[in-house]
């Protein structure tokens, strides 16, 4: 499928999300990276941000420069994005087992829950960041389509 060259494209894929590896937030990890890589990532998302891309960095062993450079000048699939995640980096069941443990256990501070909840109109007193974030993304997608 073609994509417009000027089309912003919001990373709807979950952090929740694993790939063949089982790692939580890789497959998210790797949409923005190849979105970013083409000039197509929206408006206000990180190419690689300090949050839940460093924390699957770090888990997984991997440099984030290392990381960003493969994809811009190689752009893998995702499939062959996981594989070099596999070769370079530690994937063993205990390490995914315990990235996957912080992805889900992770709570936005109480500020920014509120904040979040507020923007969305959410009155339901959620502060994990995995629905959180989910739930901003569909919103930011809800208000580029009916702008």
């Amino acid at each position: 499928m073609a994509v417009a060259s000027h089309t912003k494209i919001i990373p709807l894929i979950s952090s929740g999300t694993a790939g063949p590896l089982g790692a939580l937030h890789l497959p998210r990890l790797w949409t923005k990276l190849t979105l970013a890589a083409a000039g197509l990532l929206a408006e206000g998302y990180d190419e690689c941000g300090p949050g839940f891309d460093q924390m699957t960095l770090n888990a997984l062993g991997l440099k984030r420069d290392e990381v960003i450079t493969y994809v811009r000048t190689r752009k893998p699939t995702y499939v062959e994005f996981e594989e070099w995640v596999a070769q370079k980096g530690k994937t063993d069941p205990e390490t995914i087992r315990k990235h996957n443990a912080a992805i889900t256990g992770y709570n936005h501070a109480d500020d920014k829950a509120a904040h979040m909840r507020h923007e969305l109109g959410l009155k339901k007193e959620i502060k994990d960041a995995v629905t959180l974030n989910t739930l901003e993304d569909l919103h930011e997608l809800h208000q580029t389509v009916t702008k």
